[in-house]
Parts: structure tokens; C-alpha cells; sequence
């Protein structure tokens, strides 16, 4: 009785978890940003994803912490930052004074992970680890009191547009399972590849949050986009 308990609870928590999609400015037009993030603001997008690339930890090389500040006064949603780049911790106070809300650093980045969430947790932001789709989520055995968020890379980071990784679905899974048993309040977010057929699989895999840039960025109908991938199933 008492583990039909647990699994019927379970399954309340999966049937009333939150939906949130996080729209990837990365893949918005450079040349009309602020008019782009206006428009998918009101189009319903719960937040705004910043990729954070210095070309070296990734191949790409984007933005800083000043965009982040630039678009601020212009949106009030959740400031979702992720940071693909050497030494992260040489961004963190910038975002604190850009505005950022959430600041997701990758565990593959950094040889001091636990230090540099104490970092972000101190400046009242909320902190996330990002992991690589061949990083295994053993990293979060040791950080679960410190992550606001964990973000799984469902396609190899650096660029947009690339296709979903199914290998991640597991992963996904398996880090589902670590979060219900550790008691923890963490928020589990998977960025790359995600459309309508791939959100369907990556909610049902224990997803919260789906970030999408080009899939959304290059719709005809922002509202449409974010609306049919909340409810993909």
C-alpha cells in the first residue's frame, strides 16, 4: 500500500508540473532584437533564453552581459542566462548587474562547480548546471542542495538549429528519478532541437522547461509556436 502511495504521488506531481517554454534570442533577427523580444514576450514565451558563447568553449562566439542589461527594461520575464564559456565565474557579477534571473554554467567548464553555484546563489540569482549529452549526471550527486536548475544539451552546444539527440531522453529520465528522491525543488530544462514532435517526447521524459530559439524565432506566428509547444503531447 504504502508504494502505490508513492507511485500515485508521483504521478500527481508529473500530471501538475508547470510548462514553461524559454525562448532562445539566439535565433531571433539582430537586426530588429528589441522588436523580436517585445513580440515573443507577448506572444506568451514564460522566459528568455540568453546563450552565452566566447568561442572557445564552444565553437561560436555571441554576446555578454551587457546585451542581457540592454534588453532588460524591456521585458519582465524570467532572464534565463546560460553561460557556454572558460571561466564562467568571470561573467557572474556582470549578469547580477545586468539583471539576469537564473545563471546556468556548465559542470564540463569549470573545476570548481560547487563553488561557483555558491557564487550565483550569493547574489540572489538562481543557479543552474548544464550538462554536455556525453556528461553523465553523476555531477549532480554532489550539487543537488545548490541547483535551482538543470539544463540537458539535447544536441552538441555551440550552434542553433541542429537536430535533437534521442540519447538525451534517458538522460532526461534518470535525472527525473534523482530530483523526486533528493526532495529537492529543481527544475529540469533541455535546450536544442526542440519542436513539436520533440517536446511531446521530452515532457513526457520529465522535462519542465523547453528552451527553443529557431523553432519559434523563424514561426510566422509566435503565439501559435509557444501555445502548440506547451501542449504537445
Amino acid at each position: 500500500m504504502h508504494q502505490l502511495m508513492i507511485i500515485l504521488l508521483r504521478i500527481k506531481v508529473v500530471q501538475l508540473r508547470e510548462r514553461i517554454i524559454s525562448a532562445s534570442i539566439l535565433s531571433a533577427d539582430f537586426t530588429h532584437l528589441a522588436d523580436d523580444l517585445v513580440k515573443v514576450d507577448k506572444a506568451g514565451a514564460d522566459y528568455i533564453h540568453f546563450d552565452i558563447m566566447d568561442g572557445v568553449f564552444v565553437p561560436s562566439l555571441t554576446f555578454g552581459p551587457s546585451l542581457v542589461k540592454s534588453l532588460r527594461p524591456l521585458c519582465r520575464k524570467v532572464f534565463d542566462v546560460h553561460i557556454m564559456a572558460v571561466c564562467p565565474e568571470n561573467y557572474i557579477d556582470g549578469l547580477k548587474q545586468a539583471g539576469a534571473d537564473i545563471v546556468t554554467i556548465h559542470a564540463e567548464a569549470t573545476h570548481h562547480l560547487d563553488r561557483l553555484l555558491n557564487m550565483i546563489k550569493e547574489r540572489k540569482m538562481k543557479a543552474g548546471v548544464s550538462l554536455n549529452p556525453a556528461t553523465s549526471p553523476d555531477f549532480l550527486n554532489y550539487i543537488m542542495d545548490k541547483v535551482d536548475q538543470v539544463l540537458v544539451m539535447s544536441v552538441n552546444p555551440g550552434f542553433a538549429g541542429q537536430n535533437y539527440l534521442d540519447s538525451q531522453l534517458d538522460k532526461i529520465k534518470i535525472i527525473r528519478e534523482m530530483i523526486n528522491n533528493s526532495g529537492h525543488d529543481i527544475k529540469i530544462s533541455v535546450d536544442g532541437g526542440i519542436n513539436d514532435k520533440t517536446a511531446a517526447r521530452t515532457w513526457q521524459a520529465g522535462a519542465d522547461i523547453l528552451v527553443s530559439g529557431s523553432h519559434v524565432f523563424k514561426s510566422s506566428n509566435y503565439q501559435q509556436t509557444i501555445e502548440n509547444l506547451k501542449n504537445a503531447s
